[in-house]
């Protein structure tokens, strides 16, 4: 969905800045990370922003699972972990995410965990592409402990 030219040349420094920027503005900005480890190896992440939107609540901005890790539940875990923590610190509101119209793979995945895409965008990937989001949204995180 991005170009090779990205993913091979740009993508790793690009995404270091980010992530630096995020760390140094955290005060700002709050996130958290939640960790997925197996045998002291990341298998997976997912990084969330609190109150980020006044209709849609926290934003998971990143729910990643390493390749060979994929279809092992890592990423429905994130997804419980993740409401756990915005429960646990009472959070209001609910949970959304951006996610690219063509994956249909993570389509799948975010609908059969109970969430509804509510909204279509288009916007700019990093390497200069046009390509649509979806939103897709969880009115509460208490239905990801299901």
């Amino acid at each position: 969905m991005l170009s090779d030219d990205y993913l091979d040349y740009r993508a790793h420094a690009e995404r270091a800045a980010l992530w630096q920027a995020r760390f140094v503005e955290k005060d700002k900005n709050p996130f958290f990370v939640i960790l997925a480890e197996i045998e002291n190896h990341l298998a997976g992440f997912a990084c969330t922003f609190p109150n980020e939107h006044p209709t849609y609540g926290s934003f998971l901005d990143n729910l990643h699972v390493t390749p060979n890790h994929i279809g092992q539940g890592i990423g429905r875990q994130l997804l419980r972990e993740t409401a756990r923590r915005l429960l646990t610190d009472r959070v209001n509101g609910g949970l959304y995410l951006w996610v690219i119209e063509q994956n249909a793979r993570a389509r799948r995945f975010y609908a059969k965990a109970g969430a509804a895409e509510v909204e279509r965008a288009q916007l700019t990937m990093a390497d200069g592409s046009p390509i649509f989001e979806l939103r897709c949204h969880w009115p509460t995180p208490v239905t990801l402990l299901d």
